[in-house]
């Protein structure tokens, strides 16, 4: 059982994402924007964070940014979700340092499934 944090400030995708890992065995925090998840990551042991790239105050892309450049987060996966689904988007993506990038809408099914892929890879 991993412990995951959830940051979207969409209450519906975040609850729907919440719930679908429950059910998958995972302990889940779910936060709504992109400082309050930070702050969880730093206040908690997480095993993965899935981050939303548009939240208000600070996206899901500067908190990836920011997890890669402290040396106790570095290594956390990150898997971002998005509906920016244009290649350039991708790219930044990849390029801030995420381990996985989910375009919404995405299937609940899949959503589970790239999140076991990103921790078994971790997790070698």
């Amino acid at each position: 059982m991993a412990s995951i944090l959830v940051a979207d400030d969409d209450a519906d995708i975040r609850d729907l994402v919440a719930y679908k890992l429950m059910q998958s065995g995972h302990q889940v925090t779910v936060v709504d924007d992109g400082l309050s998840a930070l702050k969880a990551v730093r206040e908690q042991t997480v095993d993965l964070a899935l981050l939303d790239i548009r939240m208000p105050g600070m996206s899901g892309l500067d908190v990836c940014r920011e997890l890669r450049a402290a040396p106790e987060t570095e290594r956390l996966p990150v898997i971002l979700l998005t509906a920016r689904s244009q290649e350039f988007d991708i790219e930044t993506g990849f390029a801030a340092g995420a381990d996985d990038y989910i375009i919404k809408p995405f299937s609940p099914r899949e959503l589970s499934s790239r999140v076991q892929a990103v921790l078994a890879r971790a997790n070698r």
